[in-house]
């Protein structure tokens, strides 16, 4: 276990206040958990892993010189981009496959499984977000990267990309306007998903201490190859650090979470 790391740091200019986040950017398992009793193609899914999410965020950490914060767990395990205290932390159930490794789990297993993999990646997210703080003497701009499947239950969804968010609309509506520009592909806003979660990675480190933000999702199928990934940092590339020069995405601005009061600090 020693040698498992839950979290990879890339490295990037500071100073430049932006950050990248890719909460299911790998599919990996300590030794000791073995497959979670799933089989091996289990961990080519979306139940696994955001594919494409890895490469992508290397990719444009690389060219926009910023750095990026990888979970390097498997969400199977235990999911990054939920609260601690919420139920689907640690789920027995994934889009219809049993996980035999998650249930049933002792009380201590599952504190473990926080403390070891899940908390460490949160520290090393918000000492991420300090530094750039501190570097560029200003707000960051965080945006996560995400992936989502073609498809849910039979039936394709529409949308090459997504942008989820709470209240905070103060990058997603640049975000959107970009994205949308070039008129060549269906952008979804809070859809498939609703960006509203609480004790979420956003809701963590974003909405609750006012940091600006944004979520971005990309269809995997667009992203599932080295020619896809390299196309969507072509055109996220250019849009991100337009973002990132407006001196409106690095204040501070507390705004109400659509997901429930802020608990006490």
């Amino acid at each position: 276990m020693h040698d498992f790391s839950p979290f990879e740091l890339l490295s990037g200019r500071h100073d430049l206040g932006l950050v990248l986040l890719a909460d299911h950017a790998m599919n990996r398992l300590p030794e000791r958990y073995g497959r979670l009793g799933l089989p091996e193609d289990a961990f080519a899914r979306h139940i696994a892993y955001d594919i494409g999410i890895e490469a992508l965020t290397r990719r444009l950490s690389a060219r926009l010189e910023v750095p990026a914060v990888l979970s390097c767990f498997s969400r199977l395990l235990i999911d990054p981009n939920r609260g601690e205290d919420d139920p689907t932390l640690i789920m027995k159930i994934s889009d219809g496959a049993i996980i035999p490794g998650n249930h049933p789990i002792s009380a201590d297993e599952w504190n473990h499984r926080i403390e070891t993999f899940h908390r460490p990646y949160h520290q090393a997210v918000s000492r991420t977000i300090a530094a750039v703080a501190e570097a560029s003497g200003k707000a960051p701009l965080v945006l996560s990267l995400h992936s989502f499947t073609p498809a849910w239950k039979g039936i394709a969804r529409p949308w090459h990309a997504a942008v989820l968010w709470d209240s905070d609309h103060r990058a997603v509506e640049p975000l959107l306007r970009h994205l949308r520009a070039p008129g060549d592909i269906t952008v979804g806003d809070n859809e498939p998903y609703d960006g509203a979660l609480k004790g979420d990675t956003l809701y963590s480190h974003c909405m609750m201490t006012g940091t600006p933000h944004a979520l971005l999702e990309v269809r995997q199928d667009l992203i599932g190859d080295e020619a896809g990934v390299a196309a969507w940092a072509d055109r996220l590339a250019p849009i991100f650090e337009e973002l990132n020069a407006d001196p409106a995405l690095h204040r501070y601005e507390v705004h109400a979470s659509r997901a429930g009061p802020y608990p006490a600090v």
